[in-house]
């Protein structure tokens, strides 16, 4: 397998990455099939080493800084740096990536980790970035709105406030993070939703250059449950055992299929690492081997860090390392494909 890097595309400005605006899509369908003419691509139905590139959320509620949840990490502007290493990425390593598949986080507004699910005994929600415990809802710090379960649970009030306090207890147990009530975020419909701009014209290129459909995958539509893995939601059933969601055995299995398999996205502690771990949970059950088939770009992801209030940046990277003594490989955006280890030739 030839590894060879192409130029970045002139229509590409990094500058842009942290902007809304309205991919030209004519344009860039000439452009792609002159770009793959000109430079031998050949469609991605002919690779003899199929790779995948999972991009996790990478959408504007988490990665511009003036939406609901831009994740900055340490240096307040990470989502954005990664964004534009990620379009870089995907341009010159183009002939390489045979598909490629983003995750779009997918919310409504009465969902259990936004404000208006909680009140407290005032009949005031949670502010953004309250984590709610087991204890706090056995106290009954934080009690399930009523006025929600008309539209989440038919109107059964008092299920729901069960389900609160064994969806509580099932994250307790399982050693997950608390429920965190998030802001208002990824709101379907909403410009929120959308992937970045950037991103979105990476990716259209690659597909009309590759002939490889974006395969886009949604999650978070569930109102009881959190989500942040694509895998898996964070519960799987409610207090009488009952199924609410389950595991999304198919995409499991797609993504072993391929021979590599690269990893990028927001935010590295949430919705990254929540994604590697479920897959991992799957790879050690069929054969650990095929970890070394995994390869997180780290300098395309940062982990959620708000100044002051919050900072998850050692429980990334403490999943990160976990991670690689698994086999799966860290590796840099900027390093060439050919370098990187355990490739297949």
């Amino acid at each position: 397998m030839n590894w060879r890097e192409l130029p970045i595309p002139e229509h590409f400005d990094p500058d842009t990455v942290g902007q809304v605006w309205r991919v030209p899509y004519g344009d860039r369908a000439g452009q792609a099939s002159a770009w793959a003419k000109q430079h031998r691509i050949a469609p991605a139905a002919a690779d003899e080493k199929r790779v995948c590139l999972l991009a996790i959320d990478v959408q504007n509620t988490f990665c511009l800084p003036d939406f609901e949840l831009f994740v900055g990490g340490r240096s307040g502007r990470g989502a954005v740096e990664d964004n534009a290493r990620l379009c870089a990425f995907i341009y010159r390593n183009l002939a390489s990536i045979t598909e490629i598949h983003p995750t779009l986080d997918t919310h409504t507004a009465m969902q259990i980790f936004h404000p208006v699910f909680l009140v407290n005994a005032a009949g005031e929600h949670p502010q953004p970035l309250t984590p709610v415990s087991l204890d706090d809802v056995e106290n009954g710090v934080w009690k399930v709105n009523p006025v929600v379960a008309d539209s989440v649970s038919g109107g059964d009030v008092d299920t729901l406030q069960r389900h609160l306090l064994h969806y509580c207890r099932k994250l307790s147990d399982s050693g997950k993070y608390l429920l965190m009530i998030w802001p208002y975020h990824s709101i379907l419909g909403g410009i929120g939703h959308c992937l970045v701009s950037a991103v979105e014209e990476a990716l259209f290129f690659h597909n009309l250059a590759r002939h490889s459909q974006t395969g886009f995958e949604i999650k978070g539509g569930n109102p009881l449950t959190e989500n942040y893995s694509v895998l898996r939601p964070e519960v799987l059933d409610n207090p009488d055992g009952q199924a609410i969601a389950q595991k999304n055995g198919r995409l499991v299995g797609k993504l072993l299929e391929f021979d590599a398999l690269i990893i990028a996205g927001q935010a590295k502690s949430h919705c990254v690492a929540w994604t590697v771990a479920d897959l991992l949970d799957d790879i050690e059950a069929l054969d650990p081997a095929l970890a070394r088939k995994v390869y997180l770009l780290e300098d395309c992801t940062s982990p959620v860090v708000v100044p002051g209030v919050i900072d998850f940046t050692d429980d990334a990277d403490a999943a990160y390392q976990r991670f690689a003594n698994a086999g799966m490989h860290r590796v840099q955006s900027t390093t060439a494909m050919a370098d990187w280890p355990d490739l297949p030739s």
